[in-house]
């Protein structure tokens, strides 16, 4: 007969087994579970609330992302026109004034998703959006480099509660094989902004240019920024609050939105105060892995704020170059919603991650290596469908594993963006004109940065593996495991 220790390690064994065909009962008979405990929607109530979810969130988000990124990156259009000779700026004082906004941005994120958990996000968010379409407004007025420089810094902190806010209501309506596919949909809206706002510039630029004395540039940012002043004051209707409190969701709807949100949790604890999360996000070694890891995929994106500048090498005029900026997006939105929906379904992330660098890997090596147009072209779309994709599995990742607590996950995804976007203060300076045509510094520094996204995805599989472990030892009954 063996001991009671090997008995245990026995039962353990059946279990690890076991949650592989798991079944449990639901309102519409068994549901058979995946690695982590994660089954497929059968409840009509359920799939008729995601449904409405996806109808009302998902477009508002993505209109105010489209509406951030065109404020934000108006600047990049904006060079091709006049704006560096009429504010004189010469040697790196563009790539500082791409550069500081990001730290006004990193500045604002980490308190903004702290004041999140504690206030009404439709009512911040809005309210936020408001501001920042007026900021970007007043780049109008500027006139000189100094007023180049506060402007972009101000913009930066205003825009910063938008991203983390915005995945951190995704996270909280969405479960773990729901949230990447939402991600890279949302995300479409960043991408949307980069394809076409190139062609919204150049339009202005053919039709506006001199019109009551402004260049062409100043009028991209008065438009871009009444745009998005609209936007905000229609988001106060439409974006969400939690699920308990969103008022176009019916009773029972805020309570099995809250249900299964809570269901899907690995390691669910509830609500604590914001310190604690805070304490609890900065002690959990997967957030820092996450971080490296977006950090790293931030810093191979950095060819966005030169993309326009990039294309130009390729030798075409100014119309033509802002109309090939748009091709390689529109297969990114295509790209990401394909890799998202697929790692959802399966719930997988790490070869759909390992993969998808790869190719950007490949991407960016066709574009540095040659001054073929035609090869280049092809790179620049390769590294930009799918640089987009990973961005998304993995910003989803973190948030169905770091969600224990609300105030973790808020917190967690702030640190998360804000970390990673500490690439984009040093990046620029890796995109000298210099460098043109190949840019050879930016494409192998993003090569190299997409290497260090695989083993960083690699590592945080194995770390997973070993918590699921932890978990089925110390917790057998446990349902729900931690997805990789």
């Amino acid at each position: 007969m063996g001991t009671s220790g090997e008995q245990t390690q026995v039962r353990i064994e059946d279990e690890k087994v076991d949650l592989e065909l798991v079944e449990y009962g639901g309102d519409n008979g068994q549901k058979k579970a995946d690695y982590s405990g994660v089954s497929e929607k059968t409840d009509p109530r359920e799939i008729k609330l995601v449904k409405k979810l996806d109808m009302i969130i998902i477009p508002t988000l993505w209109v105010m992302y489209f509406c951030n990124y065109m404020d934000r990156n108006a600047i990049t259009n904006g060079k091709l026109n006049t704006l560096t000779e009429d504010l004189n700026l010469h040697g790196n004082q563009y790539n500082t004034a791409i550069s500081i906004l990001f730290c006004g941005y990193l500045i604002g994120q980490l308190p903004s998703n702290m004041i999140l958990t504690r206030v009404k996000p439709s009512l911040y968010m809005a309210g936020f959006t408001v501001t920042w379409s007026v900021v970007s407004s007043l780049m109008a007025i500027v006139h000189d480099y100094k007023g180049l420089l506060l402007t972009r810094f101000f913009l930066g902190f205003v825009e910063a509660p938008f991203y983390p806010g915005a995945l951190y209501l995704l996270s909280i309506f969405y479960t773990k094989k729901e949230i990447s596919l939402r991600i890279a949909l949302f995300y479409t809206g960043n991408i949307a902004a980069n394809a076409f706002c190139g062609l919204f510039a150049a339009a202005i630029f053919a039709t506006l240019d001199g019109v009551h004395g402004l260049a062409g540039w100043r009028w991209l940012f008065i438009i871009t920024g009444v745009v998005s002043f609209g936007v905000g004051l229609l988001s106060l209707v439409t974006l969400p609050n939690t699920p308990l409190t969103t008022w176009w969701l019916t009773e029972d709807e805020r309570q099995l939105a809250h249900e299964r949100i809570k269901r899907d949790t690995t390691e669910h604890v509830g609500s604590t105060s914001v310190w604690n999360g805070l304490k609890q996000a900065v002690k959990d070694y997967r957030m820092w892995l996450f971080c490296f890891n977006m950090n790293m995929q931030i810093s191979a994106e950095s060819f966005k704020n030169f993309f326009p500048s990039v294309i130009k090498t390729l030798g075409f005029n100014t119309t033509v170059t802002l109309a090939l900026t748009c091709p390689p997006y529109v297969v990114a939105c295509f790209v990401g919603a394909a890799l998202s929906w697929s790692s959802g379904k399966r719930n997988e992330r790490t070869w759909h991650m390992i993969i998808g660098t790869f190719l950007d890997v490949v991407g960016f090596v066709m574009a540095a290596a040659t001054t073929n147009i035609a090869v280049r072209y092809v790179g620049m779309v390769i590294f930009v469908s799918f640089s987009s994709a990973v961005n998304d599995i993995c910003l989803g990742w973190a948030a169905s594993t770091l969600g224990q607590t609300p105030e973790k996950k808020a917190i967690s995804m702030a640190l998360i963006n804000m970390l990673s976007n500490v690439s984009s203060v040093y990046t620029p300076y890796l995109w000298p004109s210099t460098d043109a045509p190949r840019y050879v510094i930016g494409m192998s520094s993003s090569a190299a940065f997409s290497v260090a996204v695989i083993a960083a995805t690699w590592f945080t599989k194995v770390g997973l593996k070993r918590d699921n472990e932890r978990i089925r030892q110390t917790a057998p009954e446990t349902v729900v495991l931690y997805a990789y």
